[in-house]
């Protein structure tokens, strides 16, 4: 059994009234998740009943509030319970539903999961506001899938871990690099059915959340985008050269580019900026959730070629986990000179720069792009993430932390007197 970070959250949500909503990729394990969260109530003596709206006996009950009640009643009482429901983006006008629910004042606790459906995700913000608590359940994270590949003895020292074992920790990066974070893929152990899973997970998000869910018809155009995307990681998305590329209109492009943020296959950052003349505005560059489905797309699943790109969008993932939850936010910053920072943590006071280098650094430096914002912005603080190097400069006053990628599962980046989300 793979251990569920998000688990401990939602633990600690029981006692809040607000519906727990766990939202993510689609087989990222949130069916699991409320299964464990279940068992675990259950030995705690509490009374549970669970609905899965992907069976068809279970969906019977919920064709008004009056009939699921009833059931409820007829499995757990009147008394406080908890109602878990699954696949909750199967019902019609979701967010209308459980906000009648919950406004009926009932003794139960709904935990409730859905995967990334963009009607689902809009009725749940517009209909439930101030009733709900967003769970984000992505595929494993990077300390997730460590933990779970070394049986979880260093579960309580993971820091110590790789500086004492490098090659294995190296060893692990590089298969997480290559296949990513789907619960399946990774218990799988031969490439033959990591590749199976993979394409079923690919193929099933196309059918289903694309195809039959959003209503898509240009299905070919709209997996040519995600190639498009794939084998731009980290580079400035130029709208009018895909669109053009894919024979699509713009209104389209943006549409579909939308429902692969709102279904969590991309991310969007924007540019940081505060001289707009010379610094590039607009144009944003996209990451994908999952290094597998990336790699899978791009027709190099296991084996990716170019990893500099690949291990920037591996930092990116790490950096966002550590922001949910805070009001900062992940942006790049480019010069029309052609200066570039990675990563510009915006924290609405001083910014945190940060630079990614797939490389085993030998000394400590910075390059001319990090030394120029650092001259323009004058950042307390300043990171170079890469493979091996742990050292400290000083540049113009700014303090250059240069920290193996492993350090990032402490999070060193974001100040210590902010709560954040285990990851």
């Amino acid at each position: 059994m793979i251990k569920r970070c998000l688990l401990h959250e939602l633990k600690k949500h029981l006692s809040r009234r607000e519906i727990s909503f766990v939202v993510g990729p689609r087989q990222a394990g949130k069916t699991t998740l409320l299964l464990l969260l279940k068992d675990f109530l259950e030995k705690e003596g509490k009374r549970t009943v669970f609905f899965n709206l992907d069976i068809e006996s279970h969906k019977v009950h919920f064709k008004s509030q009056s009939s699921l009640l009833r059931k409820i009643e007829l499995e757990i009482g009147k008394r406080e319970g908890y109602v878990f429901i699954d696949e909750i983006q199967r019902k019609e006008n979701a967010g209308v539903f459980l906000k009648g629910l919950y406004d009926m004042g009932l003794p139960y606790k709904f935990i409730v999961s859905g995967s990334g459906s963009v009607e689902l995700k809009q009725e749940i913000y517009e209909s439930l506001a101030g009733r709900k608590r967003i769970f984000e359940l992505t595929t494993l994270s990077f300390k997730e899938f460590v933990n779970f590949r070394t049986d979880y003895r260093y579960e309580e020292k993971i820091l110590e871990f790789f500086e004492v074992e490098p090659e294995r920790g190296r060893e692990l990066l590089e298969e997480y690099l290559g296949f990513g974070g789907y619960p399946r893929v990774v218990l799988e152990e031969e490439f033959s059915e990591k590749l199976y899973e993979m394409e079923e997970i690919y193929q099933s998000y196309i059918e289903k959340d694309i195809t039959w869910l959003l209503r898509v018809k240009k299905t070919d155009a709209f997996s040519n985008l995600v190639k498009i995307l794939a084998a731009r990681i980290g580079s400035v998305f130029n709208y009018s050269q895909v669109a053009s590329s894919l024979g699509l209109s713009f209104q389209t492009l943006k549409e579909y580019l939308w429902f692969l943020e709102k279904t969590f296959v991309i991310c969007r950052v924007s540019p940081y900026f505060r001289n707009i003349e010379k610094e590039i505005t607009k144009a944003p560059v996209f990451y994908f959730y999952d290094l597998g489905m990336r790699n899978f797309a791009l027709g190099v699943f296991g084996h990716p070629e170019e990893r500099g790109f690949l291990f920037q969008n591996f930092v990116f993932n790490l950096l966002k986990q550590y922001i949910r939850g805070t009001p900062f936010r992940i942006c790049y910053w480019r010069t029309a000179n052609g200066a570039e920072v990675d990563f510009v943590i915006d924290t609405g006071r001083s910014p945190l720069p940060v630079e990614v280098k797939y490389q085993r650094m030998k000394t400590p430096g910075i390059t001319r792009s990090l030394r120029s914002f650092i001259k323009h912005y004058k950042p307390e603080k300043a990171f170079v993430v890469n493979l091996d190097l742990e050292s400290r400069i000083e540049v113009e006053n700014t303090t250059v932390h240069i920290l193996p990628y492993y350090r990032l599962l402490e999070n060193p980046l974001i100040p210590e007197n902010l709560d954040r989300p285990a990851i």
